[in-house]
């Protein structure tokens, strides 16, 4: 198996094609845009758009969006030597509509897709060993064999002291149930040296506050770092060092919120990488720094429609920070 160097960061998980609404016609049908996507690769090629090599371990059909997938992350700079492209699934889609009201709804076509087949031992786990960091998400854990995939993976990443994040991402309707998906997710929190949630999953998990979840979270589930998100109002910030609140930007006309949180994550990891320290050593300025940065970058990318098409450059994102 060939070897990758200067890895720093490996995720696993999904990639996948995202169908996003453009508009609708009289008999409510919706004209779609097909756009890469799939938390975890928003996650990487944010790392990678702001100079941190990054690889994916994953699944998808060999089918035209598979091909194009994976394509598309190999010209982002992403190591794909992990993706397996496996002819017996297909491509997992994901179509976000819009209802009367102009909510958000998502629907899959997952049954099953190809992210959620991937085996354990069709793990590439030696560009795990090469890497610092190990990120993963919720949607991997649904459903089988890609849950014992990713426990396995874990498990690896752990024992090798790799830092470990985690994006719980809850799509409800991927689950089988509610009580199945609070499982899962506390698992995945408890494994975890980050976490970057949303103030709508602690409620979900929980019934808290932002702040109160970030306690439970560092306290009950020794999570080292909680970045906690609140969507137009920033995020709430948690580590050893202490905690606080940063405002989202003023003046973002927004168009698109998809992939928001997974550019958010990658920011905040790229920052974090980039002053090469463990998480308890942040001072309480240097959190806020990660997290302004983070806020800016996750701002700017809702101006564009689509997640991974949406990676603000790195230096608009410094442009707007405050001097």
């Amino acid at each position: 198996m060939p070897q990758i160097s200067a890895l720093e960061v490996v995720a696993l998980g999904e990639l996948l094609i995202d169908f996003a609404c453009r508009s609708v016609d009289a008999g409510g049908y919706p004209t779609l845009a097909a756009q890469p996507g799939g938390a975890p690769s928003n996650f990487l090629a944010t790392l990678q758009a702001y100079g941190h090599p990054t690889a994916l371990l994953g699944k998808v059909g060999a089918d035209a969006f598979g091909r194009l997938l994976v394509d598309t992350l190999r010209r982002r700079g992403i190591d794909t030597g992990g993706v397996i492209v496996d002819p017996t699934v297909f491509t997992t889609l994901a179509f976000v509509t819009l209802d009367a009201s102009g909510n958000r709804d998502f629907s899959f076509a997952r049954k099953p897709g190809a992210d959620t087949r991937l085996t354990a031992d069709e793990v590439d786990f030696t560009r795990i060993d090469q890497a610092k960091v190990f990120h993963f998400g919720s949607l991997s854990l649904t459903d089988e064999p890609a849950r014992t995939a990713t426990r396995q993976a874990v498990a690896h990443a752990k024992a090798r002291h790799k830092l470990i994040s985690f994006d719980p991402n809850l799509r409800l309707p991927l689950w089988p149930d509610a009580d199945t998906a609070r499982q899962q997710i506390e698992w995945g929190l408890r494994q975890a040296d980050i976490v970057k949630l949303s103030d709508e999953e602690i409620d979900f998990l929980w019934g808290l506050t932002p702040e109160a979840g970030a306690r439970r979270l560092r306290g009950d589930y020794g999570v080292r770092l909680v970045y906690a998100t609140l969507g137009a109002n920033g995020c709430y910030f948690a580590g050893r060092s202490g905690c606080g609140h940063v405002d989202a930007p003023s003046g973002i006309r927004v168009v698109d919120t998809t992939g928001a949180g997974d550019i958010f994550g990658g920011a905040a990891m790229s920052e974090l990488l980039r002053l090469g320290k463990a998480p308890e050593e942040l001072t309480l300025p240097e959190l806020a720094a990660i997290v302004r940065f983070a806020c800016q970058a996750a701002s700017l990318s809702t101006q564009s429609p689509g997640g991974l098409d949406s990676i603000p450059p790195e230096d608009a994102v410094r442009a707007g920070l405050p001097r």
